[in-house]
């Protein structure tokens, strides 16, 4: 089983936006309770999609300035990007098919 790997820094972040067509990219942090609710979900997601779109985590605490340049303020927060552009913010624990949906209305 995938799974999603962290983005390290907001270069890398840029670097993914610019080259993905779709991107996951589940925003989470160590000491966020329901981050780790949503952890499994996101790395089933980056398995299930691995042919049609890019997931990764981004660990705000070292991203700072990433969060704050999309306005997130709440984690888990999952969001979409379709040709770079944020198409969808997730925020909250979800049920899986939320997800899925979410990917698969930027893939139709």
């Amino acid at each position: 089983m995938g799974t999603a790997t962290f983005i390290q820094d907001e270069t890398e972040f840029d670097s993914l936006l610019k080259s993905e067509s779709l991107l996951v990219v589940d925003c989470t942090a160590t000491w966020c309770g329901p981050c780790k609710l949503v952890a499994p979900l996101i790395d089933r997601l980056a398995d299930d999609y691995r042919d049609r779109a890019k997931v990764f985590k981004l660990d705000l605490d070292s991203n700072k300035l990433v969060a704050k340049r999309f306005g997130i303020r709440s984690i888990p927060a999952v969001m979409v990007f379709k040709q770079g552009e944020l198409i969808e913010t997730l925020v909250g624990v979800k049920p899986y098919e939320e997800f899925t949906e979410a990917v698969e209305r930027q893939l139709r």
